[in-house]
C-alpha cells in the first residue's frame, strides 16, 4: 500500500474539490429544508463526467476502479454535502455494478451511456417492509408470462425512486420452499417505474430528506426479458458481489463527513469566547474532538487496506465490515461532538453541524445494522456459532 496517492488521484481529487465549492454547506441546508432533489449539483457531477467513473471505457465512461469511486464520494460528502450530496449520485456513479457484470451486451449498450450523460436514473429496490435485513425473506414475485415477466409486491426505503426511470428491482422469481437453498430463486430486473403500475409514495425522516427516501407498490408490472440482469435466479448472488465494495463506500463518505464536522467543531472553538479566553482552551472542549479525529483516523487506515485488498482481488470481506462499523460509528461521535462543542448553536441550522449529525445517524442501521456486522465478526473471524 503506498498513502502518498498517485498524480491521477491528487488531479482527481482537486477536480471534485473545485466542482464541490460550487455547492457549499447553504446550498445542502436549503435543498434539505425544501426536499427538494439537488439537480443543479446531479447535472454539473454529470456534466463533469463523473458519472462514469466505473463504467467501461467502451460504453462512455473512464474505467476506472473502486479507489477512484471511494475518493470521489469521499469528496462529495466531506464537502459539506455529506449523505445528500453522495447518495444523490451514489447508486448512478456504483449502484449499476450488477448490470456491468452480469447484464447482457444488449443491457449494457442501451442503459450504460445514458447512465454516464446524467439522463437516465437509477434506484435500488431491495428491502421490503416485512423483510428489512432477512433479504431471503422478501415477498415481491416475478411470474413468467411469454417473453415478460409480472411484478408484484412492495419495496421500501428506496431511494430516489421519484426522480429515476429504472429500478434496479430484487424479487423472487420461485417461491421460497421451492428453493434448495433461501439465497436462489432470487432475481434482479432493471425495471421502469414511472409507469401506471408502479406507486411511488415519499417517506418523512429524520435527515437527508434532499433526496427522498420512498414506499413503491408494484401491481402487475410487465417487464420484458431483455431487462433482467444476468440469469433467473441468481439475483441474490450478484448483489453479494457488490455488497463488499458498497460498505467499503460508505465508510469512506462517513469518514469524509466525520472530518468535516472536527473541522468545523475546531474552527468554532478557536473563536468562541466564554469567561474571557476560547473554548478550545478547555480541555473538556478538546479531549472529545481529539479522540474523535483519531479514532477517525484509525477508521480510515482498515477502510484503505480493505479499499486495497478489493483492487487487488483478494478477499476483503472481514475488513469491509469492519471499516463500515468502525467508520460510521466513528463518524456518528464526530458529529455529535462537534453539535455539543457549539452548545446551542449546534441545535441551530446556521452551523450546519446538526445537519451531519442527522444524516450520519442512518449509517448505524443501513445498509446493514451495526449488530449485524458484530455477528458476523463473531460468527466468520471469531469462529462463534450463528446468532440468527
Amino acid at each position: 500500500m503506498d498513502f502518498a496517492g498517485s498524480d491521477d488521484h491528487r488531479i482527481l481529487g482537486d477536480a471534485i474539490d473545485a466542482l464541490m465549492r460550487d455547492f457549499p454547506d447553504d446550498y445542502w441546508m436549503k435543498k434539505d429544508r425544501a426536499h427538494e432533489f439537488p439537480w443543479e449539483f446531479y447535472n454539473a457531477f454529470a456534466a463533469a463526467g463523473f458519472l462514469g467513473l466505473i463504467v467501461p471505457e467502451e460504453y462512455g465512461g473512464a474505467g476506472l476502479g473502486l479507489a477512484e469511486g471511494a475518493l470521489v464520494l469521499s469528496r462529495v460528502a466531506g464537502s459539506g454535502g455529506a449523505l445528500s450530496a453522495a447518495t444523490s449520485v451514489h447508486v448512478s456513479l456504483f449502484g449499476m455494478t450488477p448490470v456491468i457484470k452480469f447484464g447482457s451486451e444488449e443491457m449494457k449498450q442501451k442503459y450504460l451511456p445514458p447512465l454516464v450523460a446524467g439522463d437516465l436514473h437509477v434506484c435500488f429496490g431491495v428491502t421490503e417492509p416485512d423483510a428489512g435485513t432477512d433479504t431471503t425473506s422478501i415477498k415481491t414475485t416475478a411470474v413468467r408470462d411469454g417473453d415478460h415477466y409480472v411484478i408484484d409486491g412492495r419495496k421500501v426505503w428506496t431511494s430516489k425512486a421519484e426522480q429515476s426511470q429504472k429500478c434496479l428491482l430484487l424479487v423472487r422469481t420461485t417461491p421460497l420452499e421451492q428453493c434448495r437453498k433461501k439465497t436462489d430463486g432470487m432475481t434482479l430486473f432493471l425495471a421502469d417505474i414511472q409507469n401506471p403500475a408502479v406507486t411511488i409514495r415519499p417517506i418523512p425522516k429524520m435527515g437527508r430528506e434532499a433526496v427522498g427516501s420512498c414506499e413503491v407498490f408494484y401491481d402487475g408490472l410487465r417487464v420484458h426479458e431483455s431487462d433482467r440482469v444476468g440469469e433467473e435466479g441468481r439475483g441474490f448472488h450478484y448483489l453479494l458481489d457488490g455488497l463488499n465494495a458498497e460498505r467499503i463506500l460508505v465508510a469512506s463518505e462517513a469518514i469524509a463527513v466525520g472530518r468535516r464536522a472536527i473541522d468545523k467543531a475546531a474552527q468554532y472553538a478557536k473563536e468562541r469566547v466564554v469567561f474571557n479566553r476560547p473554548i478550545g482552551m478547555n480541555q473538556g472542549v478538546q479531549f472529545p474532538l481529539a479522540d474523535s479525529l483519531a479514532r477517525l483516523e484509525a477508521a480510515d487506515l482498515v477502510t484503505q487496506k480493505a479499499l486495497w485488498q478489493y483492487d487487488q482481488g483478494l478477499p476483503c470481506g472481514d475488513l469491509a465490515n469492519m471499516a463500515k462499523y468502525l467508520a460510521t460509528e466513528a463518524a456518528f461521535d464526530a458529529c455529535d461532538r462537534a453539535v455539543q462543542t457549539h452548545g446551542g448553536y449546534g441545535y441551530a441550522a446556521e452551523y450546519h453541524v446538526e445537519r451531519y449529525f442527522r444524516e450520519t445517524r442512518v449509517w448505524k442501521i443501513a445498509p446493514i445494522s451495526q449488530n449485524f456486522v458484530l455477528s458476523y465478526i463473531a460468527e466468520k473471524i471469531l469462529g462463534l456459532p450463528r446468532s440468527y
